[in-house]
């Protein structure tokens, strides 16, 4: 059976359309709800929980409610925290013993969009399977629990506090950020209570931008996916560096004291470079995305690369399957299964703070001879359903491209997970013949789609 709701990152779509309508919400509450009734062996007389965070869009409130209503209806009690990031609701679903989270966030999206994704009693996206098996209940007709079986609904007070400080225990004890200048730019969202914190109680002097949320200015032109705004900021505020979440802040961006952007792949090799020198690293994991020089300056350590599809819970599986600890994609979700279970911003950023602390110099010095290819990745719409592998002309293109290459860099067409996109990505070693590549492979896709 194959998935018809869930993407890459769980269900994720226009608010007011489906499948993010308050009636299909309520209906996957319940099948979720019902799902893991099946699943869990509760002792006599209690009742799974869930937790349930969101980030700051204003839809939040409806979707919320939705879900509630459904999980009540299935049986199911509901702990609630508000705004938090993803991956606080991954960690406090983990050190609360609960059966699941679920965050309402469509990520880097912008406010109009919104979405659904759960994260297991270990604080994992859920496998394949049971996201599967909630599918196969959400087209059923919902029936109500007998009015004394309904779930409660309690709200976490201390949330946000829990979630600050399993952040500075994932920076080692004996340093800090004494010193140091930073910028934080929260997006307008998820994390806009927690980053600050987290940094200026470690020791830094923090200048925040992008925590005045509004529930409609969430990632609009600030955070991870517009960083030009930390680039300017550090700069004015003459900070010594800058760090960038999304709008739930799983994903990371960071600008040193000039003003240069440091992407997930150049701060995945930072960390792991910095781990290997006081243990062996196995090996990492990227994705179909990742630039191909950290496949190679990886290798030159001595450090085997594997690559996953694209999507951070591939990377987790993967990671899993190998036995190995880090992985990330260049968007900046960056995997460190020694902090943490699933990718966090906040605490990627402090891991690469503890390589600066402990190895001096600044960003550019961790990377030592790292020089990623220049890479071009241009989003093409299309409609749901086209078969873009199949047409002719696309298929030609593509060939045309892939044989001027001629081995010296890669040509990747991928269809998003979580929009209606097919995503052009071109990566070689002249930066102009990269460009122009690019458009001329995208523009033949939209020939092909009108």
């Amino acid at each position: 059976m194959s998935r018809k709701y869930f993407g890459t990152d769980g269900v994720r779509g226009r608010v007011g359309q489906a499948p993010i309508t308050p009636d299909f919400v309520m209906r996957l509450g319940y099948a979720a709800g019902r799902a893991l009734l099946g699943q869990c062996h509760m002792p006599t007389g209690e009742r799974p929980q869930v937790l349930i965070g969101k980030d700051t869009r204003l839809s939040g409130y409806m979707l919320e409610s939705a879900l509630e209503a459904g999980f009540s209806a299935a049986g199911v009690d509901v702990c609630l925290v508000g705004p938090l990031p993803t991956p606080a609701v991954a960690y406090l679903t983990r050190a609360l013993r609960l059966q699941a989270g679920i965050v309402i966030s469509a990520s880097h999206n912008p406010y109009y969009d919104n979405g659904i994704k759960f994260f297991s009693a270990l604080g994992a996206k859920l496998p394949d399977a049971v996201e599967r098996a909630i599918e196969a209940g959400i087209d059923e007709p919902i029936a109500c629990v007998p009015a004394a079986d309904l779930g409660r609904v309690r709200r976490i007070e201390d949330a946000r506090g829990r979630y600050i400080e399993f952040c500075k225990s994932t920076f080692p004890n004996d340093l800090d950020l004494r010193g140091l200048k930073i910028v934080v730019d929260c997006a307008h969202g998820a994390a806009y209570h927690t980053a600050p914190s987290v940094f200026h109680e470690l020791g830094a002097e923090v200048v925040s931008i992008g925590v005045q949320p509004n529930g409609l200015n969430i990632n609009d032109g600030v955070g991870a996916t517009a960083p030009q705004a930390l680039a300017a900021a550090v700069i004015a505020h003459g900070a010594d560096l800058g760090v960038a979440l999304d709008g739930d802040a799983d994903r990371i961006q960071m600008v040193d004291a000039k003003g240069n952007l440091y992407d997930g792949d150049q701060l995945l090799y930072a960390i792991v470079r910095s781990r290997a020198r006081a243990v062996p690293v196995k090996g990492v994991v990227g994705t179909l995305m990742s630039n191909l020089a950290l496949e190679h300056a990886l290798g030159k350590m001595g450090v085997e690369f594997a690559r996953a599809a694209v999507g951070d819970r591939y990377v987790v599986e993967m990671l899993n399957e190998k036995g190995w600890l880090y992985g990330g994609e260049n968007s900046g979700h960056i995997l460190t299964l020694d902090r943490h279970t699933t990718g966090d911003g906040t605490v990627a950023a402090l891991q690469v703070l503890a390589a600066l602390r402990e190895e001096g110099g600044d960003l550019q010095a961790l990377l030592g001879t790292l020089a990623l290819y220049p890479q071009k990745l241009v989003n093409v719409s299309i409609s749901k359903g086209f078969p873009w592998r199949d047409d002719a002309r696309i298929k030609e293109a593509l060939a045309s491209v892939e044989s001027r290459m001629d081995g010296r860099g890669r040509v990747l067409l991928r269809a998003s997970g979580t929009e209606p996109l097919l995503r052009v990505m071109v990566e070689g070693e002249d930066a102009e013949e990269v460009v122009a590549m690019a458009e001329q492979l995208a523009g033949v896709i939209r020939q092909a789609t009108c």
